[in-house]
């Protein structure tokens, strides 16, 4: 009854053609089981009861596919598509069974310089700071503020804050910071199998799922030169292209906030490059009006189908500002 509800309301709100409204939902990674240092992470068994609510309320369909029709005016009513952003190796080894599972396609957006064995900066610190010893932890003398870790909910916190205090560093210094980190937090050794060998991209790629592009270093592009800026995001395109042997067509922008992560600039590049469309992490759903090249995406967070299915509905409401 409820879903019969909610595709009446969304066939209001996002009817076929020239009013179509297209849901991009957003994932990263997916857990064979949960990790209570990361609740917000859901582990495969949660993500197949997502993966059928959507499918019960939408037109799932392949991102490449759905921008084409979205430019022309022939999308489905209440089309939606599911992405992932980074290139974790979760991806193919817990996320993968689901969406065959349930016949459905999702577009993975790879930063190829963290294949084979790389680790990006987040997950350094989150890493480093599980194996933690429990304690006081000085940091100061590495500008950052320094930790208590007693209790998970520490730990959680200490996350959040070191995160917040490196992420828009510039990346040499970013990259310098979190070294430094490390040695100071924890000798154990991290994971390096957390992102996609090449042969497990191949595996992906091999069982129909849509490979696009997400830059090769993972860089805040709004902090850099026009050249750095374009050679990062062809690298990473060209880098992919040379691994599947096809164009890659699509294009995520790392962490994807309009004018705070990438700037029109950016936006410019991108469409220089050929790409065929690119989305952000603004929240709403594109609409055949909007810039094919700034499509909004939505990550759903709530754990109970009601209200994922209250704040879907109100997603496709939503207003969307761009660069």
């Amino acid at each position: 009854m409820l879903s019969h509800l909610f595709r009446f309301a969304a066939n209001r709100l996002s009817p076929a053609g020239t009013s179509a409204h297209l849901t991009i939902l957003i994932y990263h990674r997916i857990l064979s089981a949960p990790d209570p240092l990361q609740p917000e992470i859901l582990d495969a068994e949660t993500f197949d009861k997502q993966v059928k609510l959507v499918k019960s309320l939408f037109q799932v369909l392949p991102l490449p596919q759905a921008v084409a029709a979205l430019k022309t005016g022939h999308l489905p009513a209440r089309s939606a598509c599911i992405t992932f952003d980074d290139g974790y190796a979760d991806n193919l080894l817990c996320a993968l069974p689901v969406l065959q599972q349930n016949a459905v396609s999702a577009t993975f957006f790879i930063a190829t310089d963290y294949l084979d064995g790389g680790r990006m900066f987040n997950d350094t610190v989150i890493e480093a700071v599980r194996r933690a010893p429990a304690g006081y932890h000085d940091l100061r003398e590495l500008g950052l503020e320094s930790l208590t870790l007693s209790t998970l909910e520490n730990r959680q916190r200490s996350i959040a804050n070191l995160l917040s205090q490196i992420k828009y560093l510039p990346q040499s210094e970013r990259s310098a910071r979190v070294t430094a980190l490390v040695e100071q937090l924890s000798n154990q050794p991290l994971p390096n199998n957390l992102m996609l060998t090449t042969a497990q991209l191949l595996d992906l790629h091999r069982a129909g799922m849509i490979i696009g592009a997400h830059t090769a270093s993972h860089p805040i592009l709004s902090t850099l030169t026009d050249a750095e800026a374009l050679a990062d995001i062809a690298r990473g395109k060209l880098q992919l292209e040379a691994i599947l042997g096809e164009e890659i067509q699509l294009f995520a922008y790392p962490n994807g906030k309009p004018n705070v992560d990438y700037t029109q600039r950016d936006v410019e590049l991108v469409q220089s490059l050929g790409f065929l469309g690119a989305v952000s992490t603004a929240w709403g759903a594109a609409q055949p009006s909007d810039d094919p090249y700034q499509l909004p995406r939505f990550s759903p967070w709530a754990s109970q189908p009601l209200r994922m299915q209250a704040q879907m509905l109100r997603n496709l409401q939503h207003p969307i500002t761009f660069c």
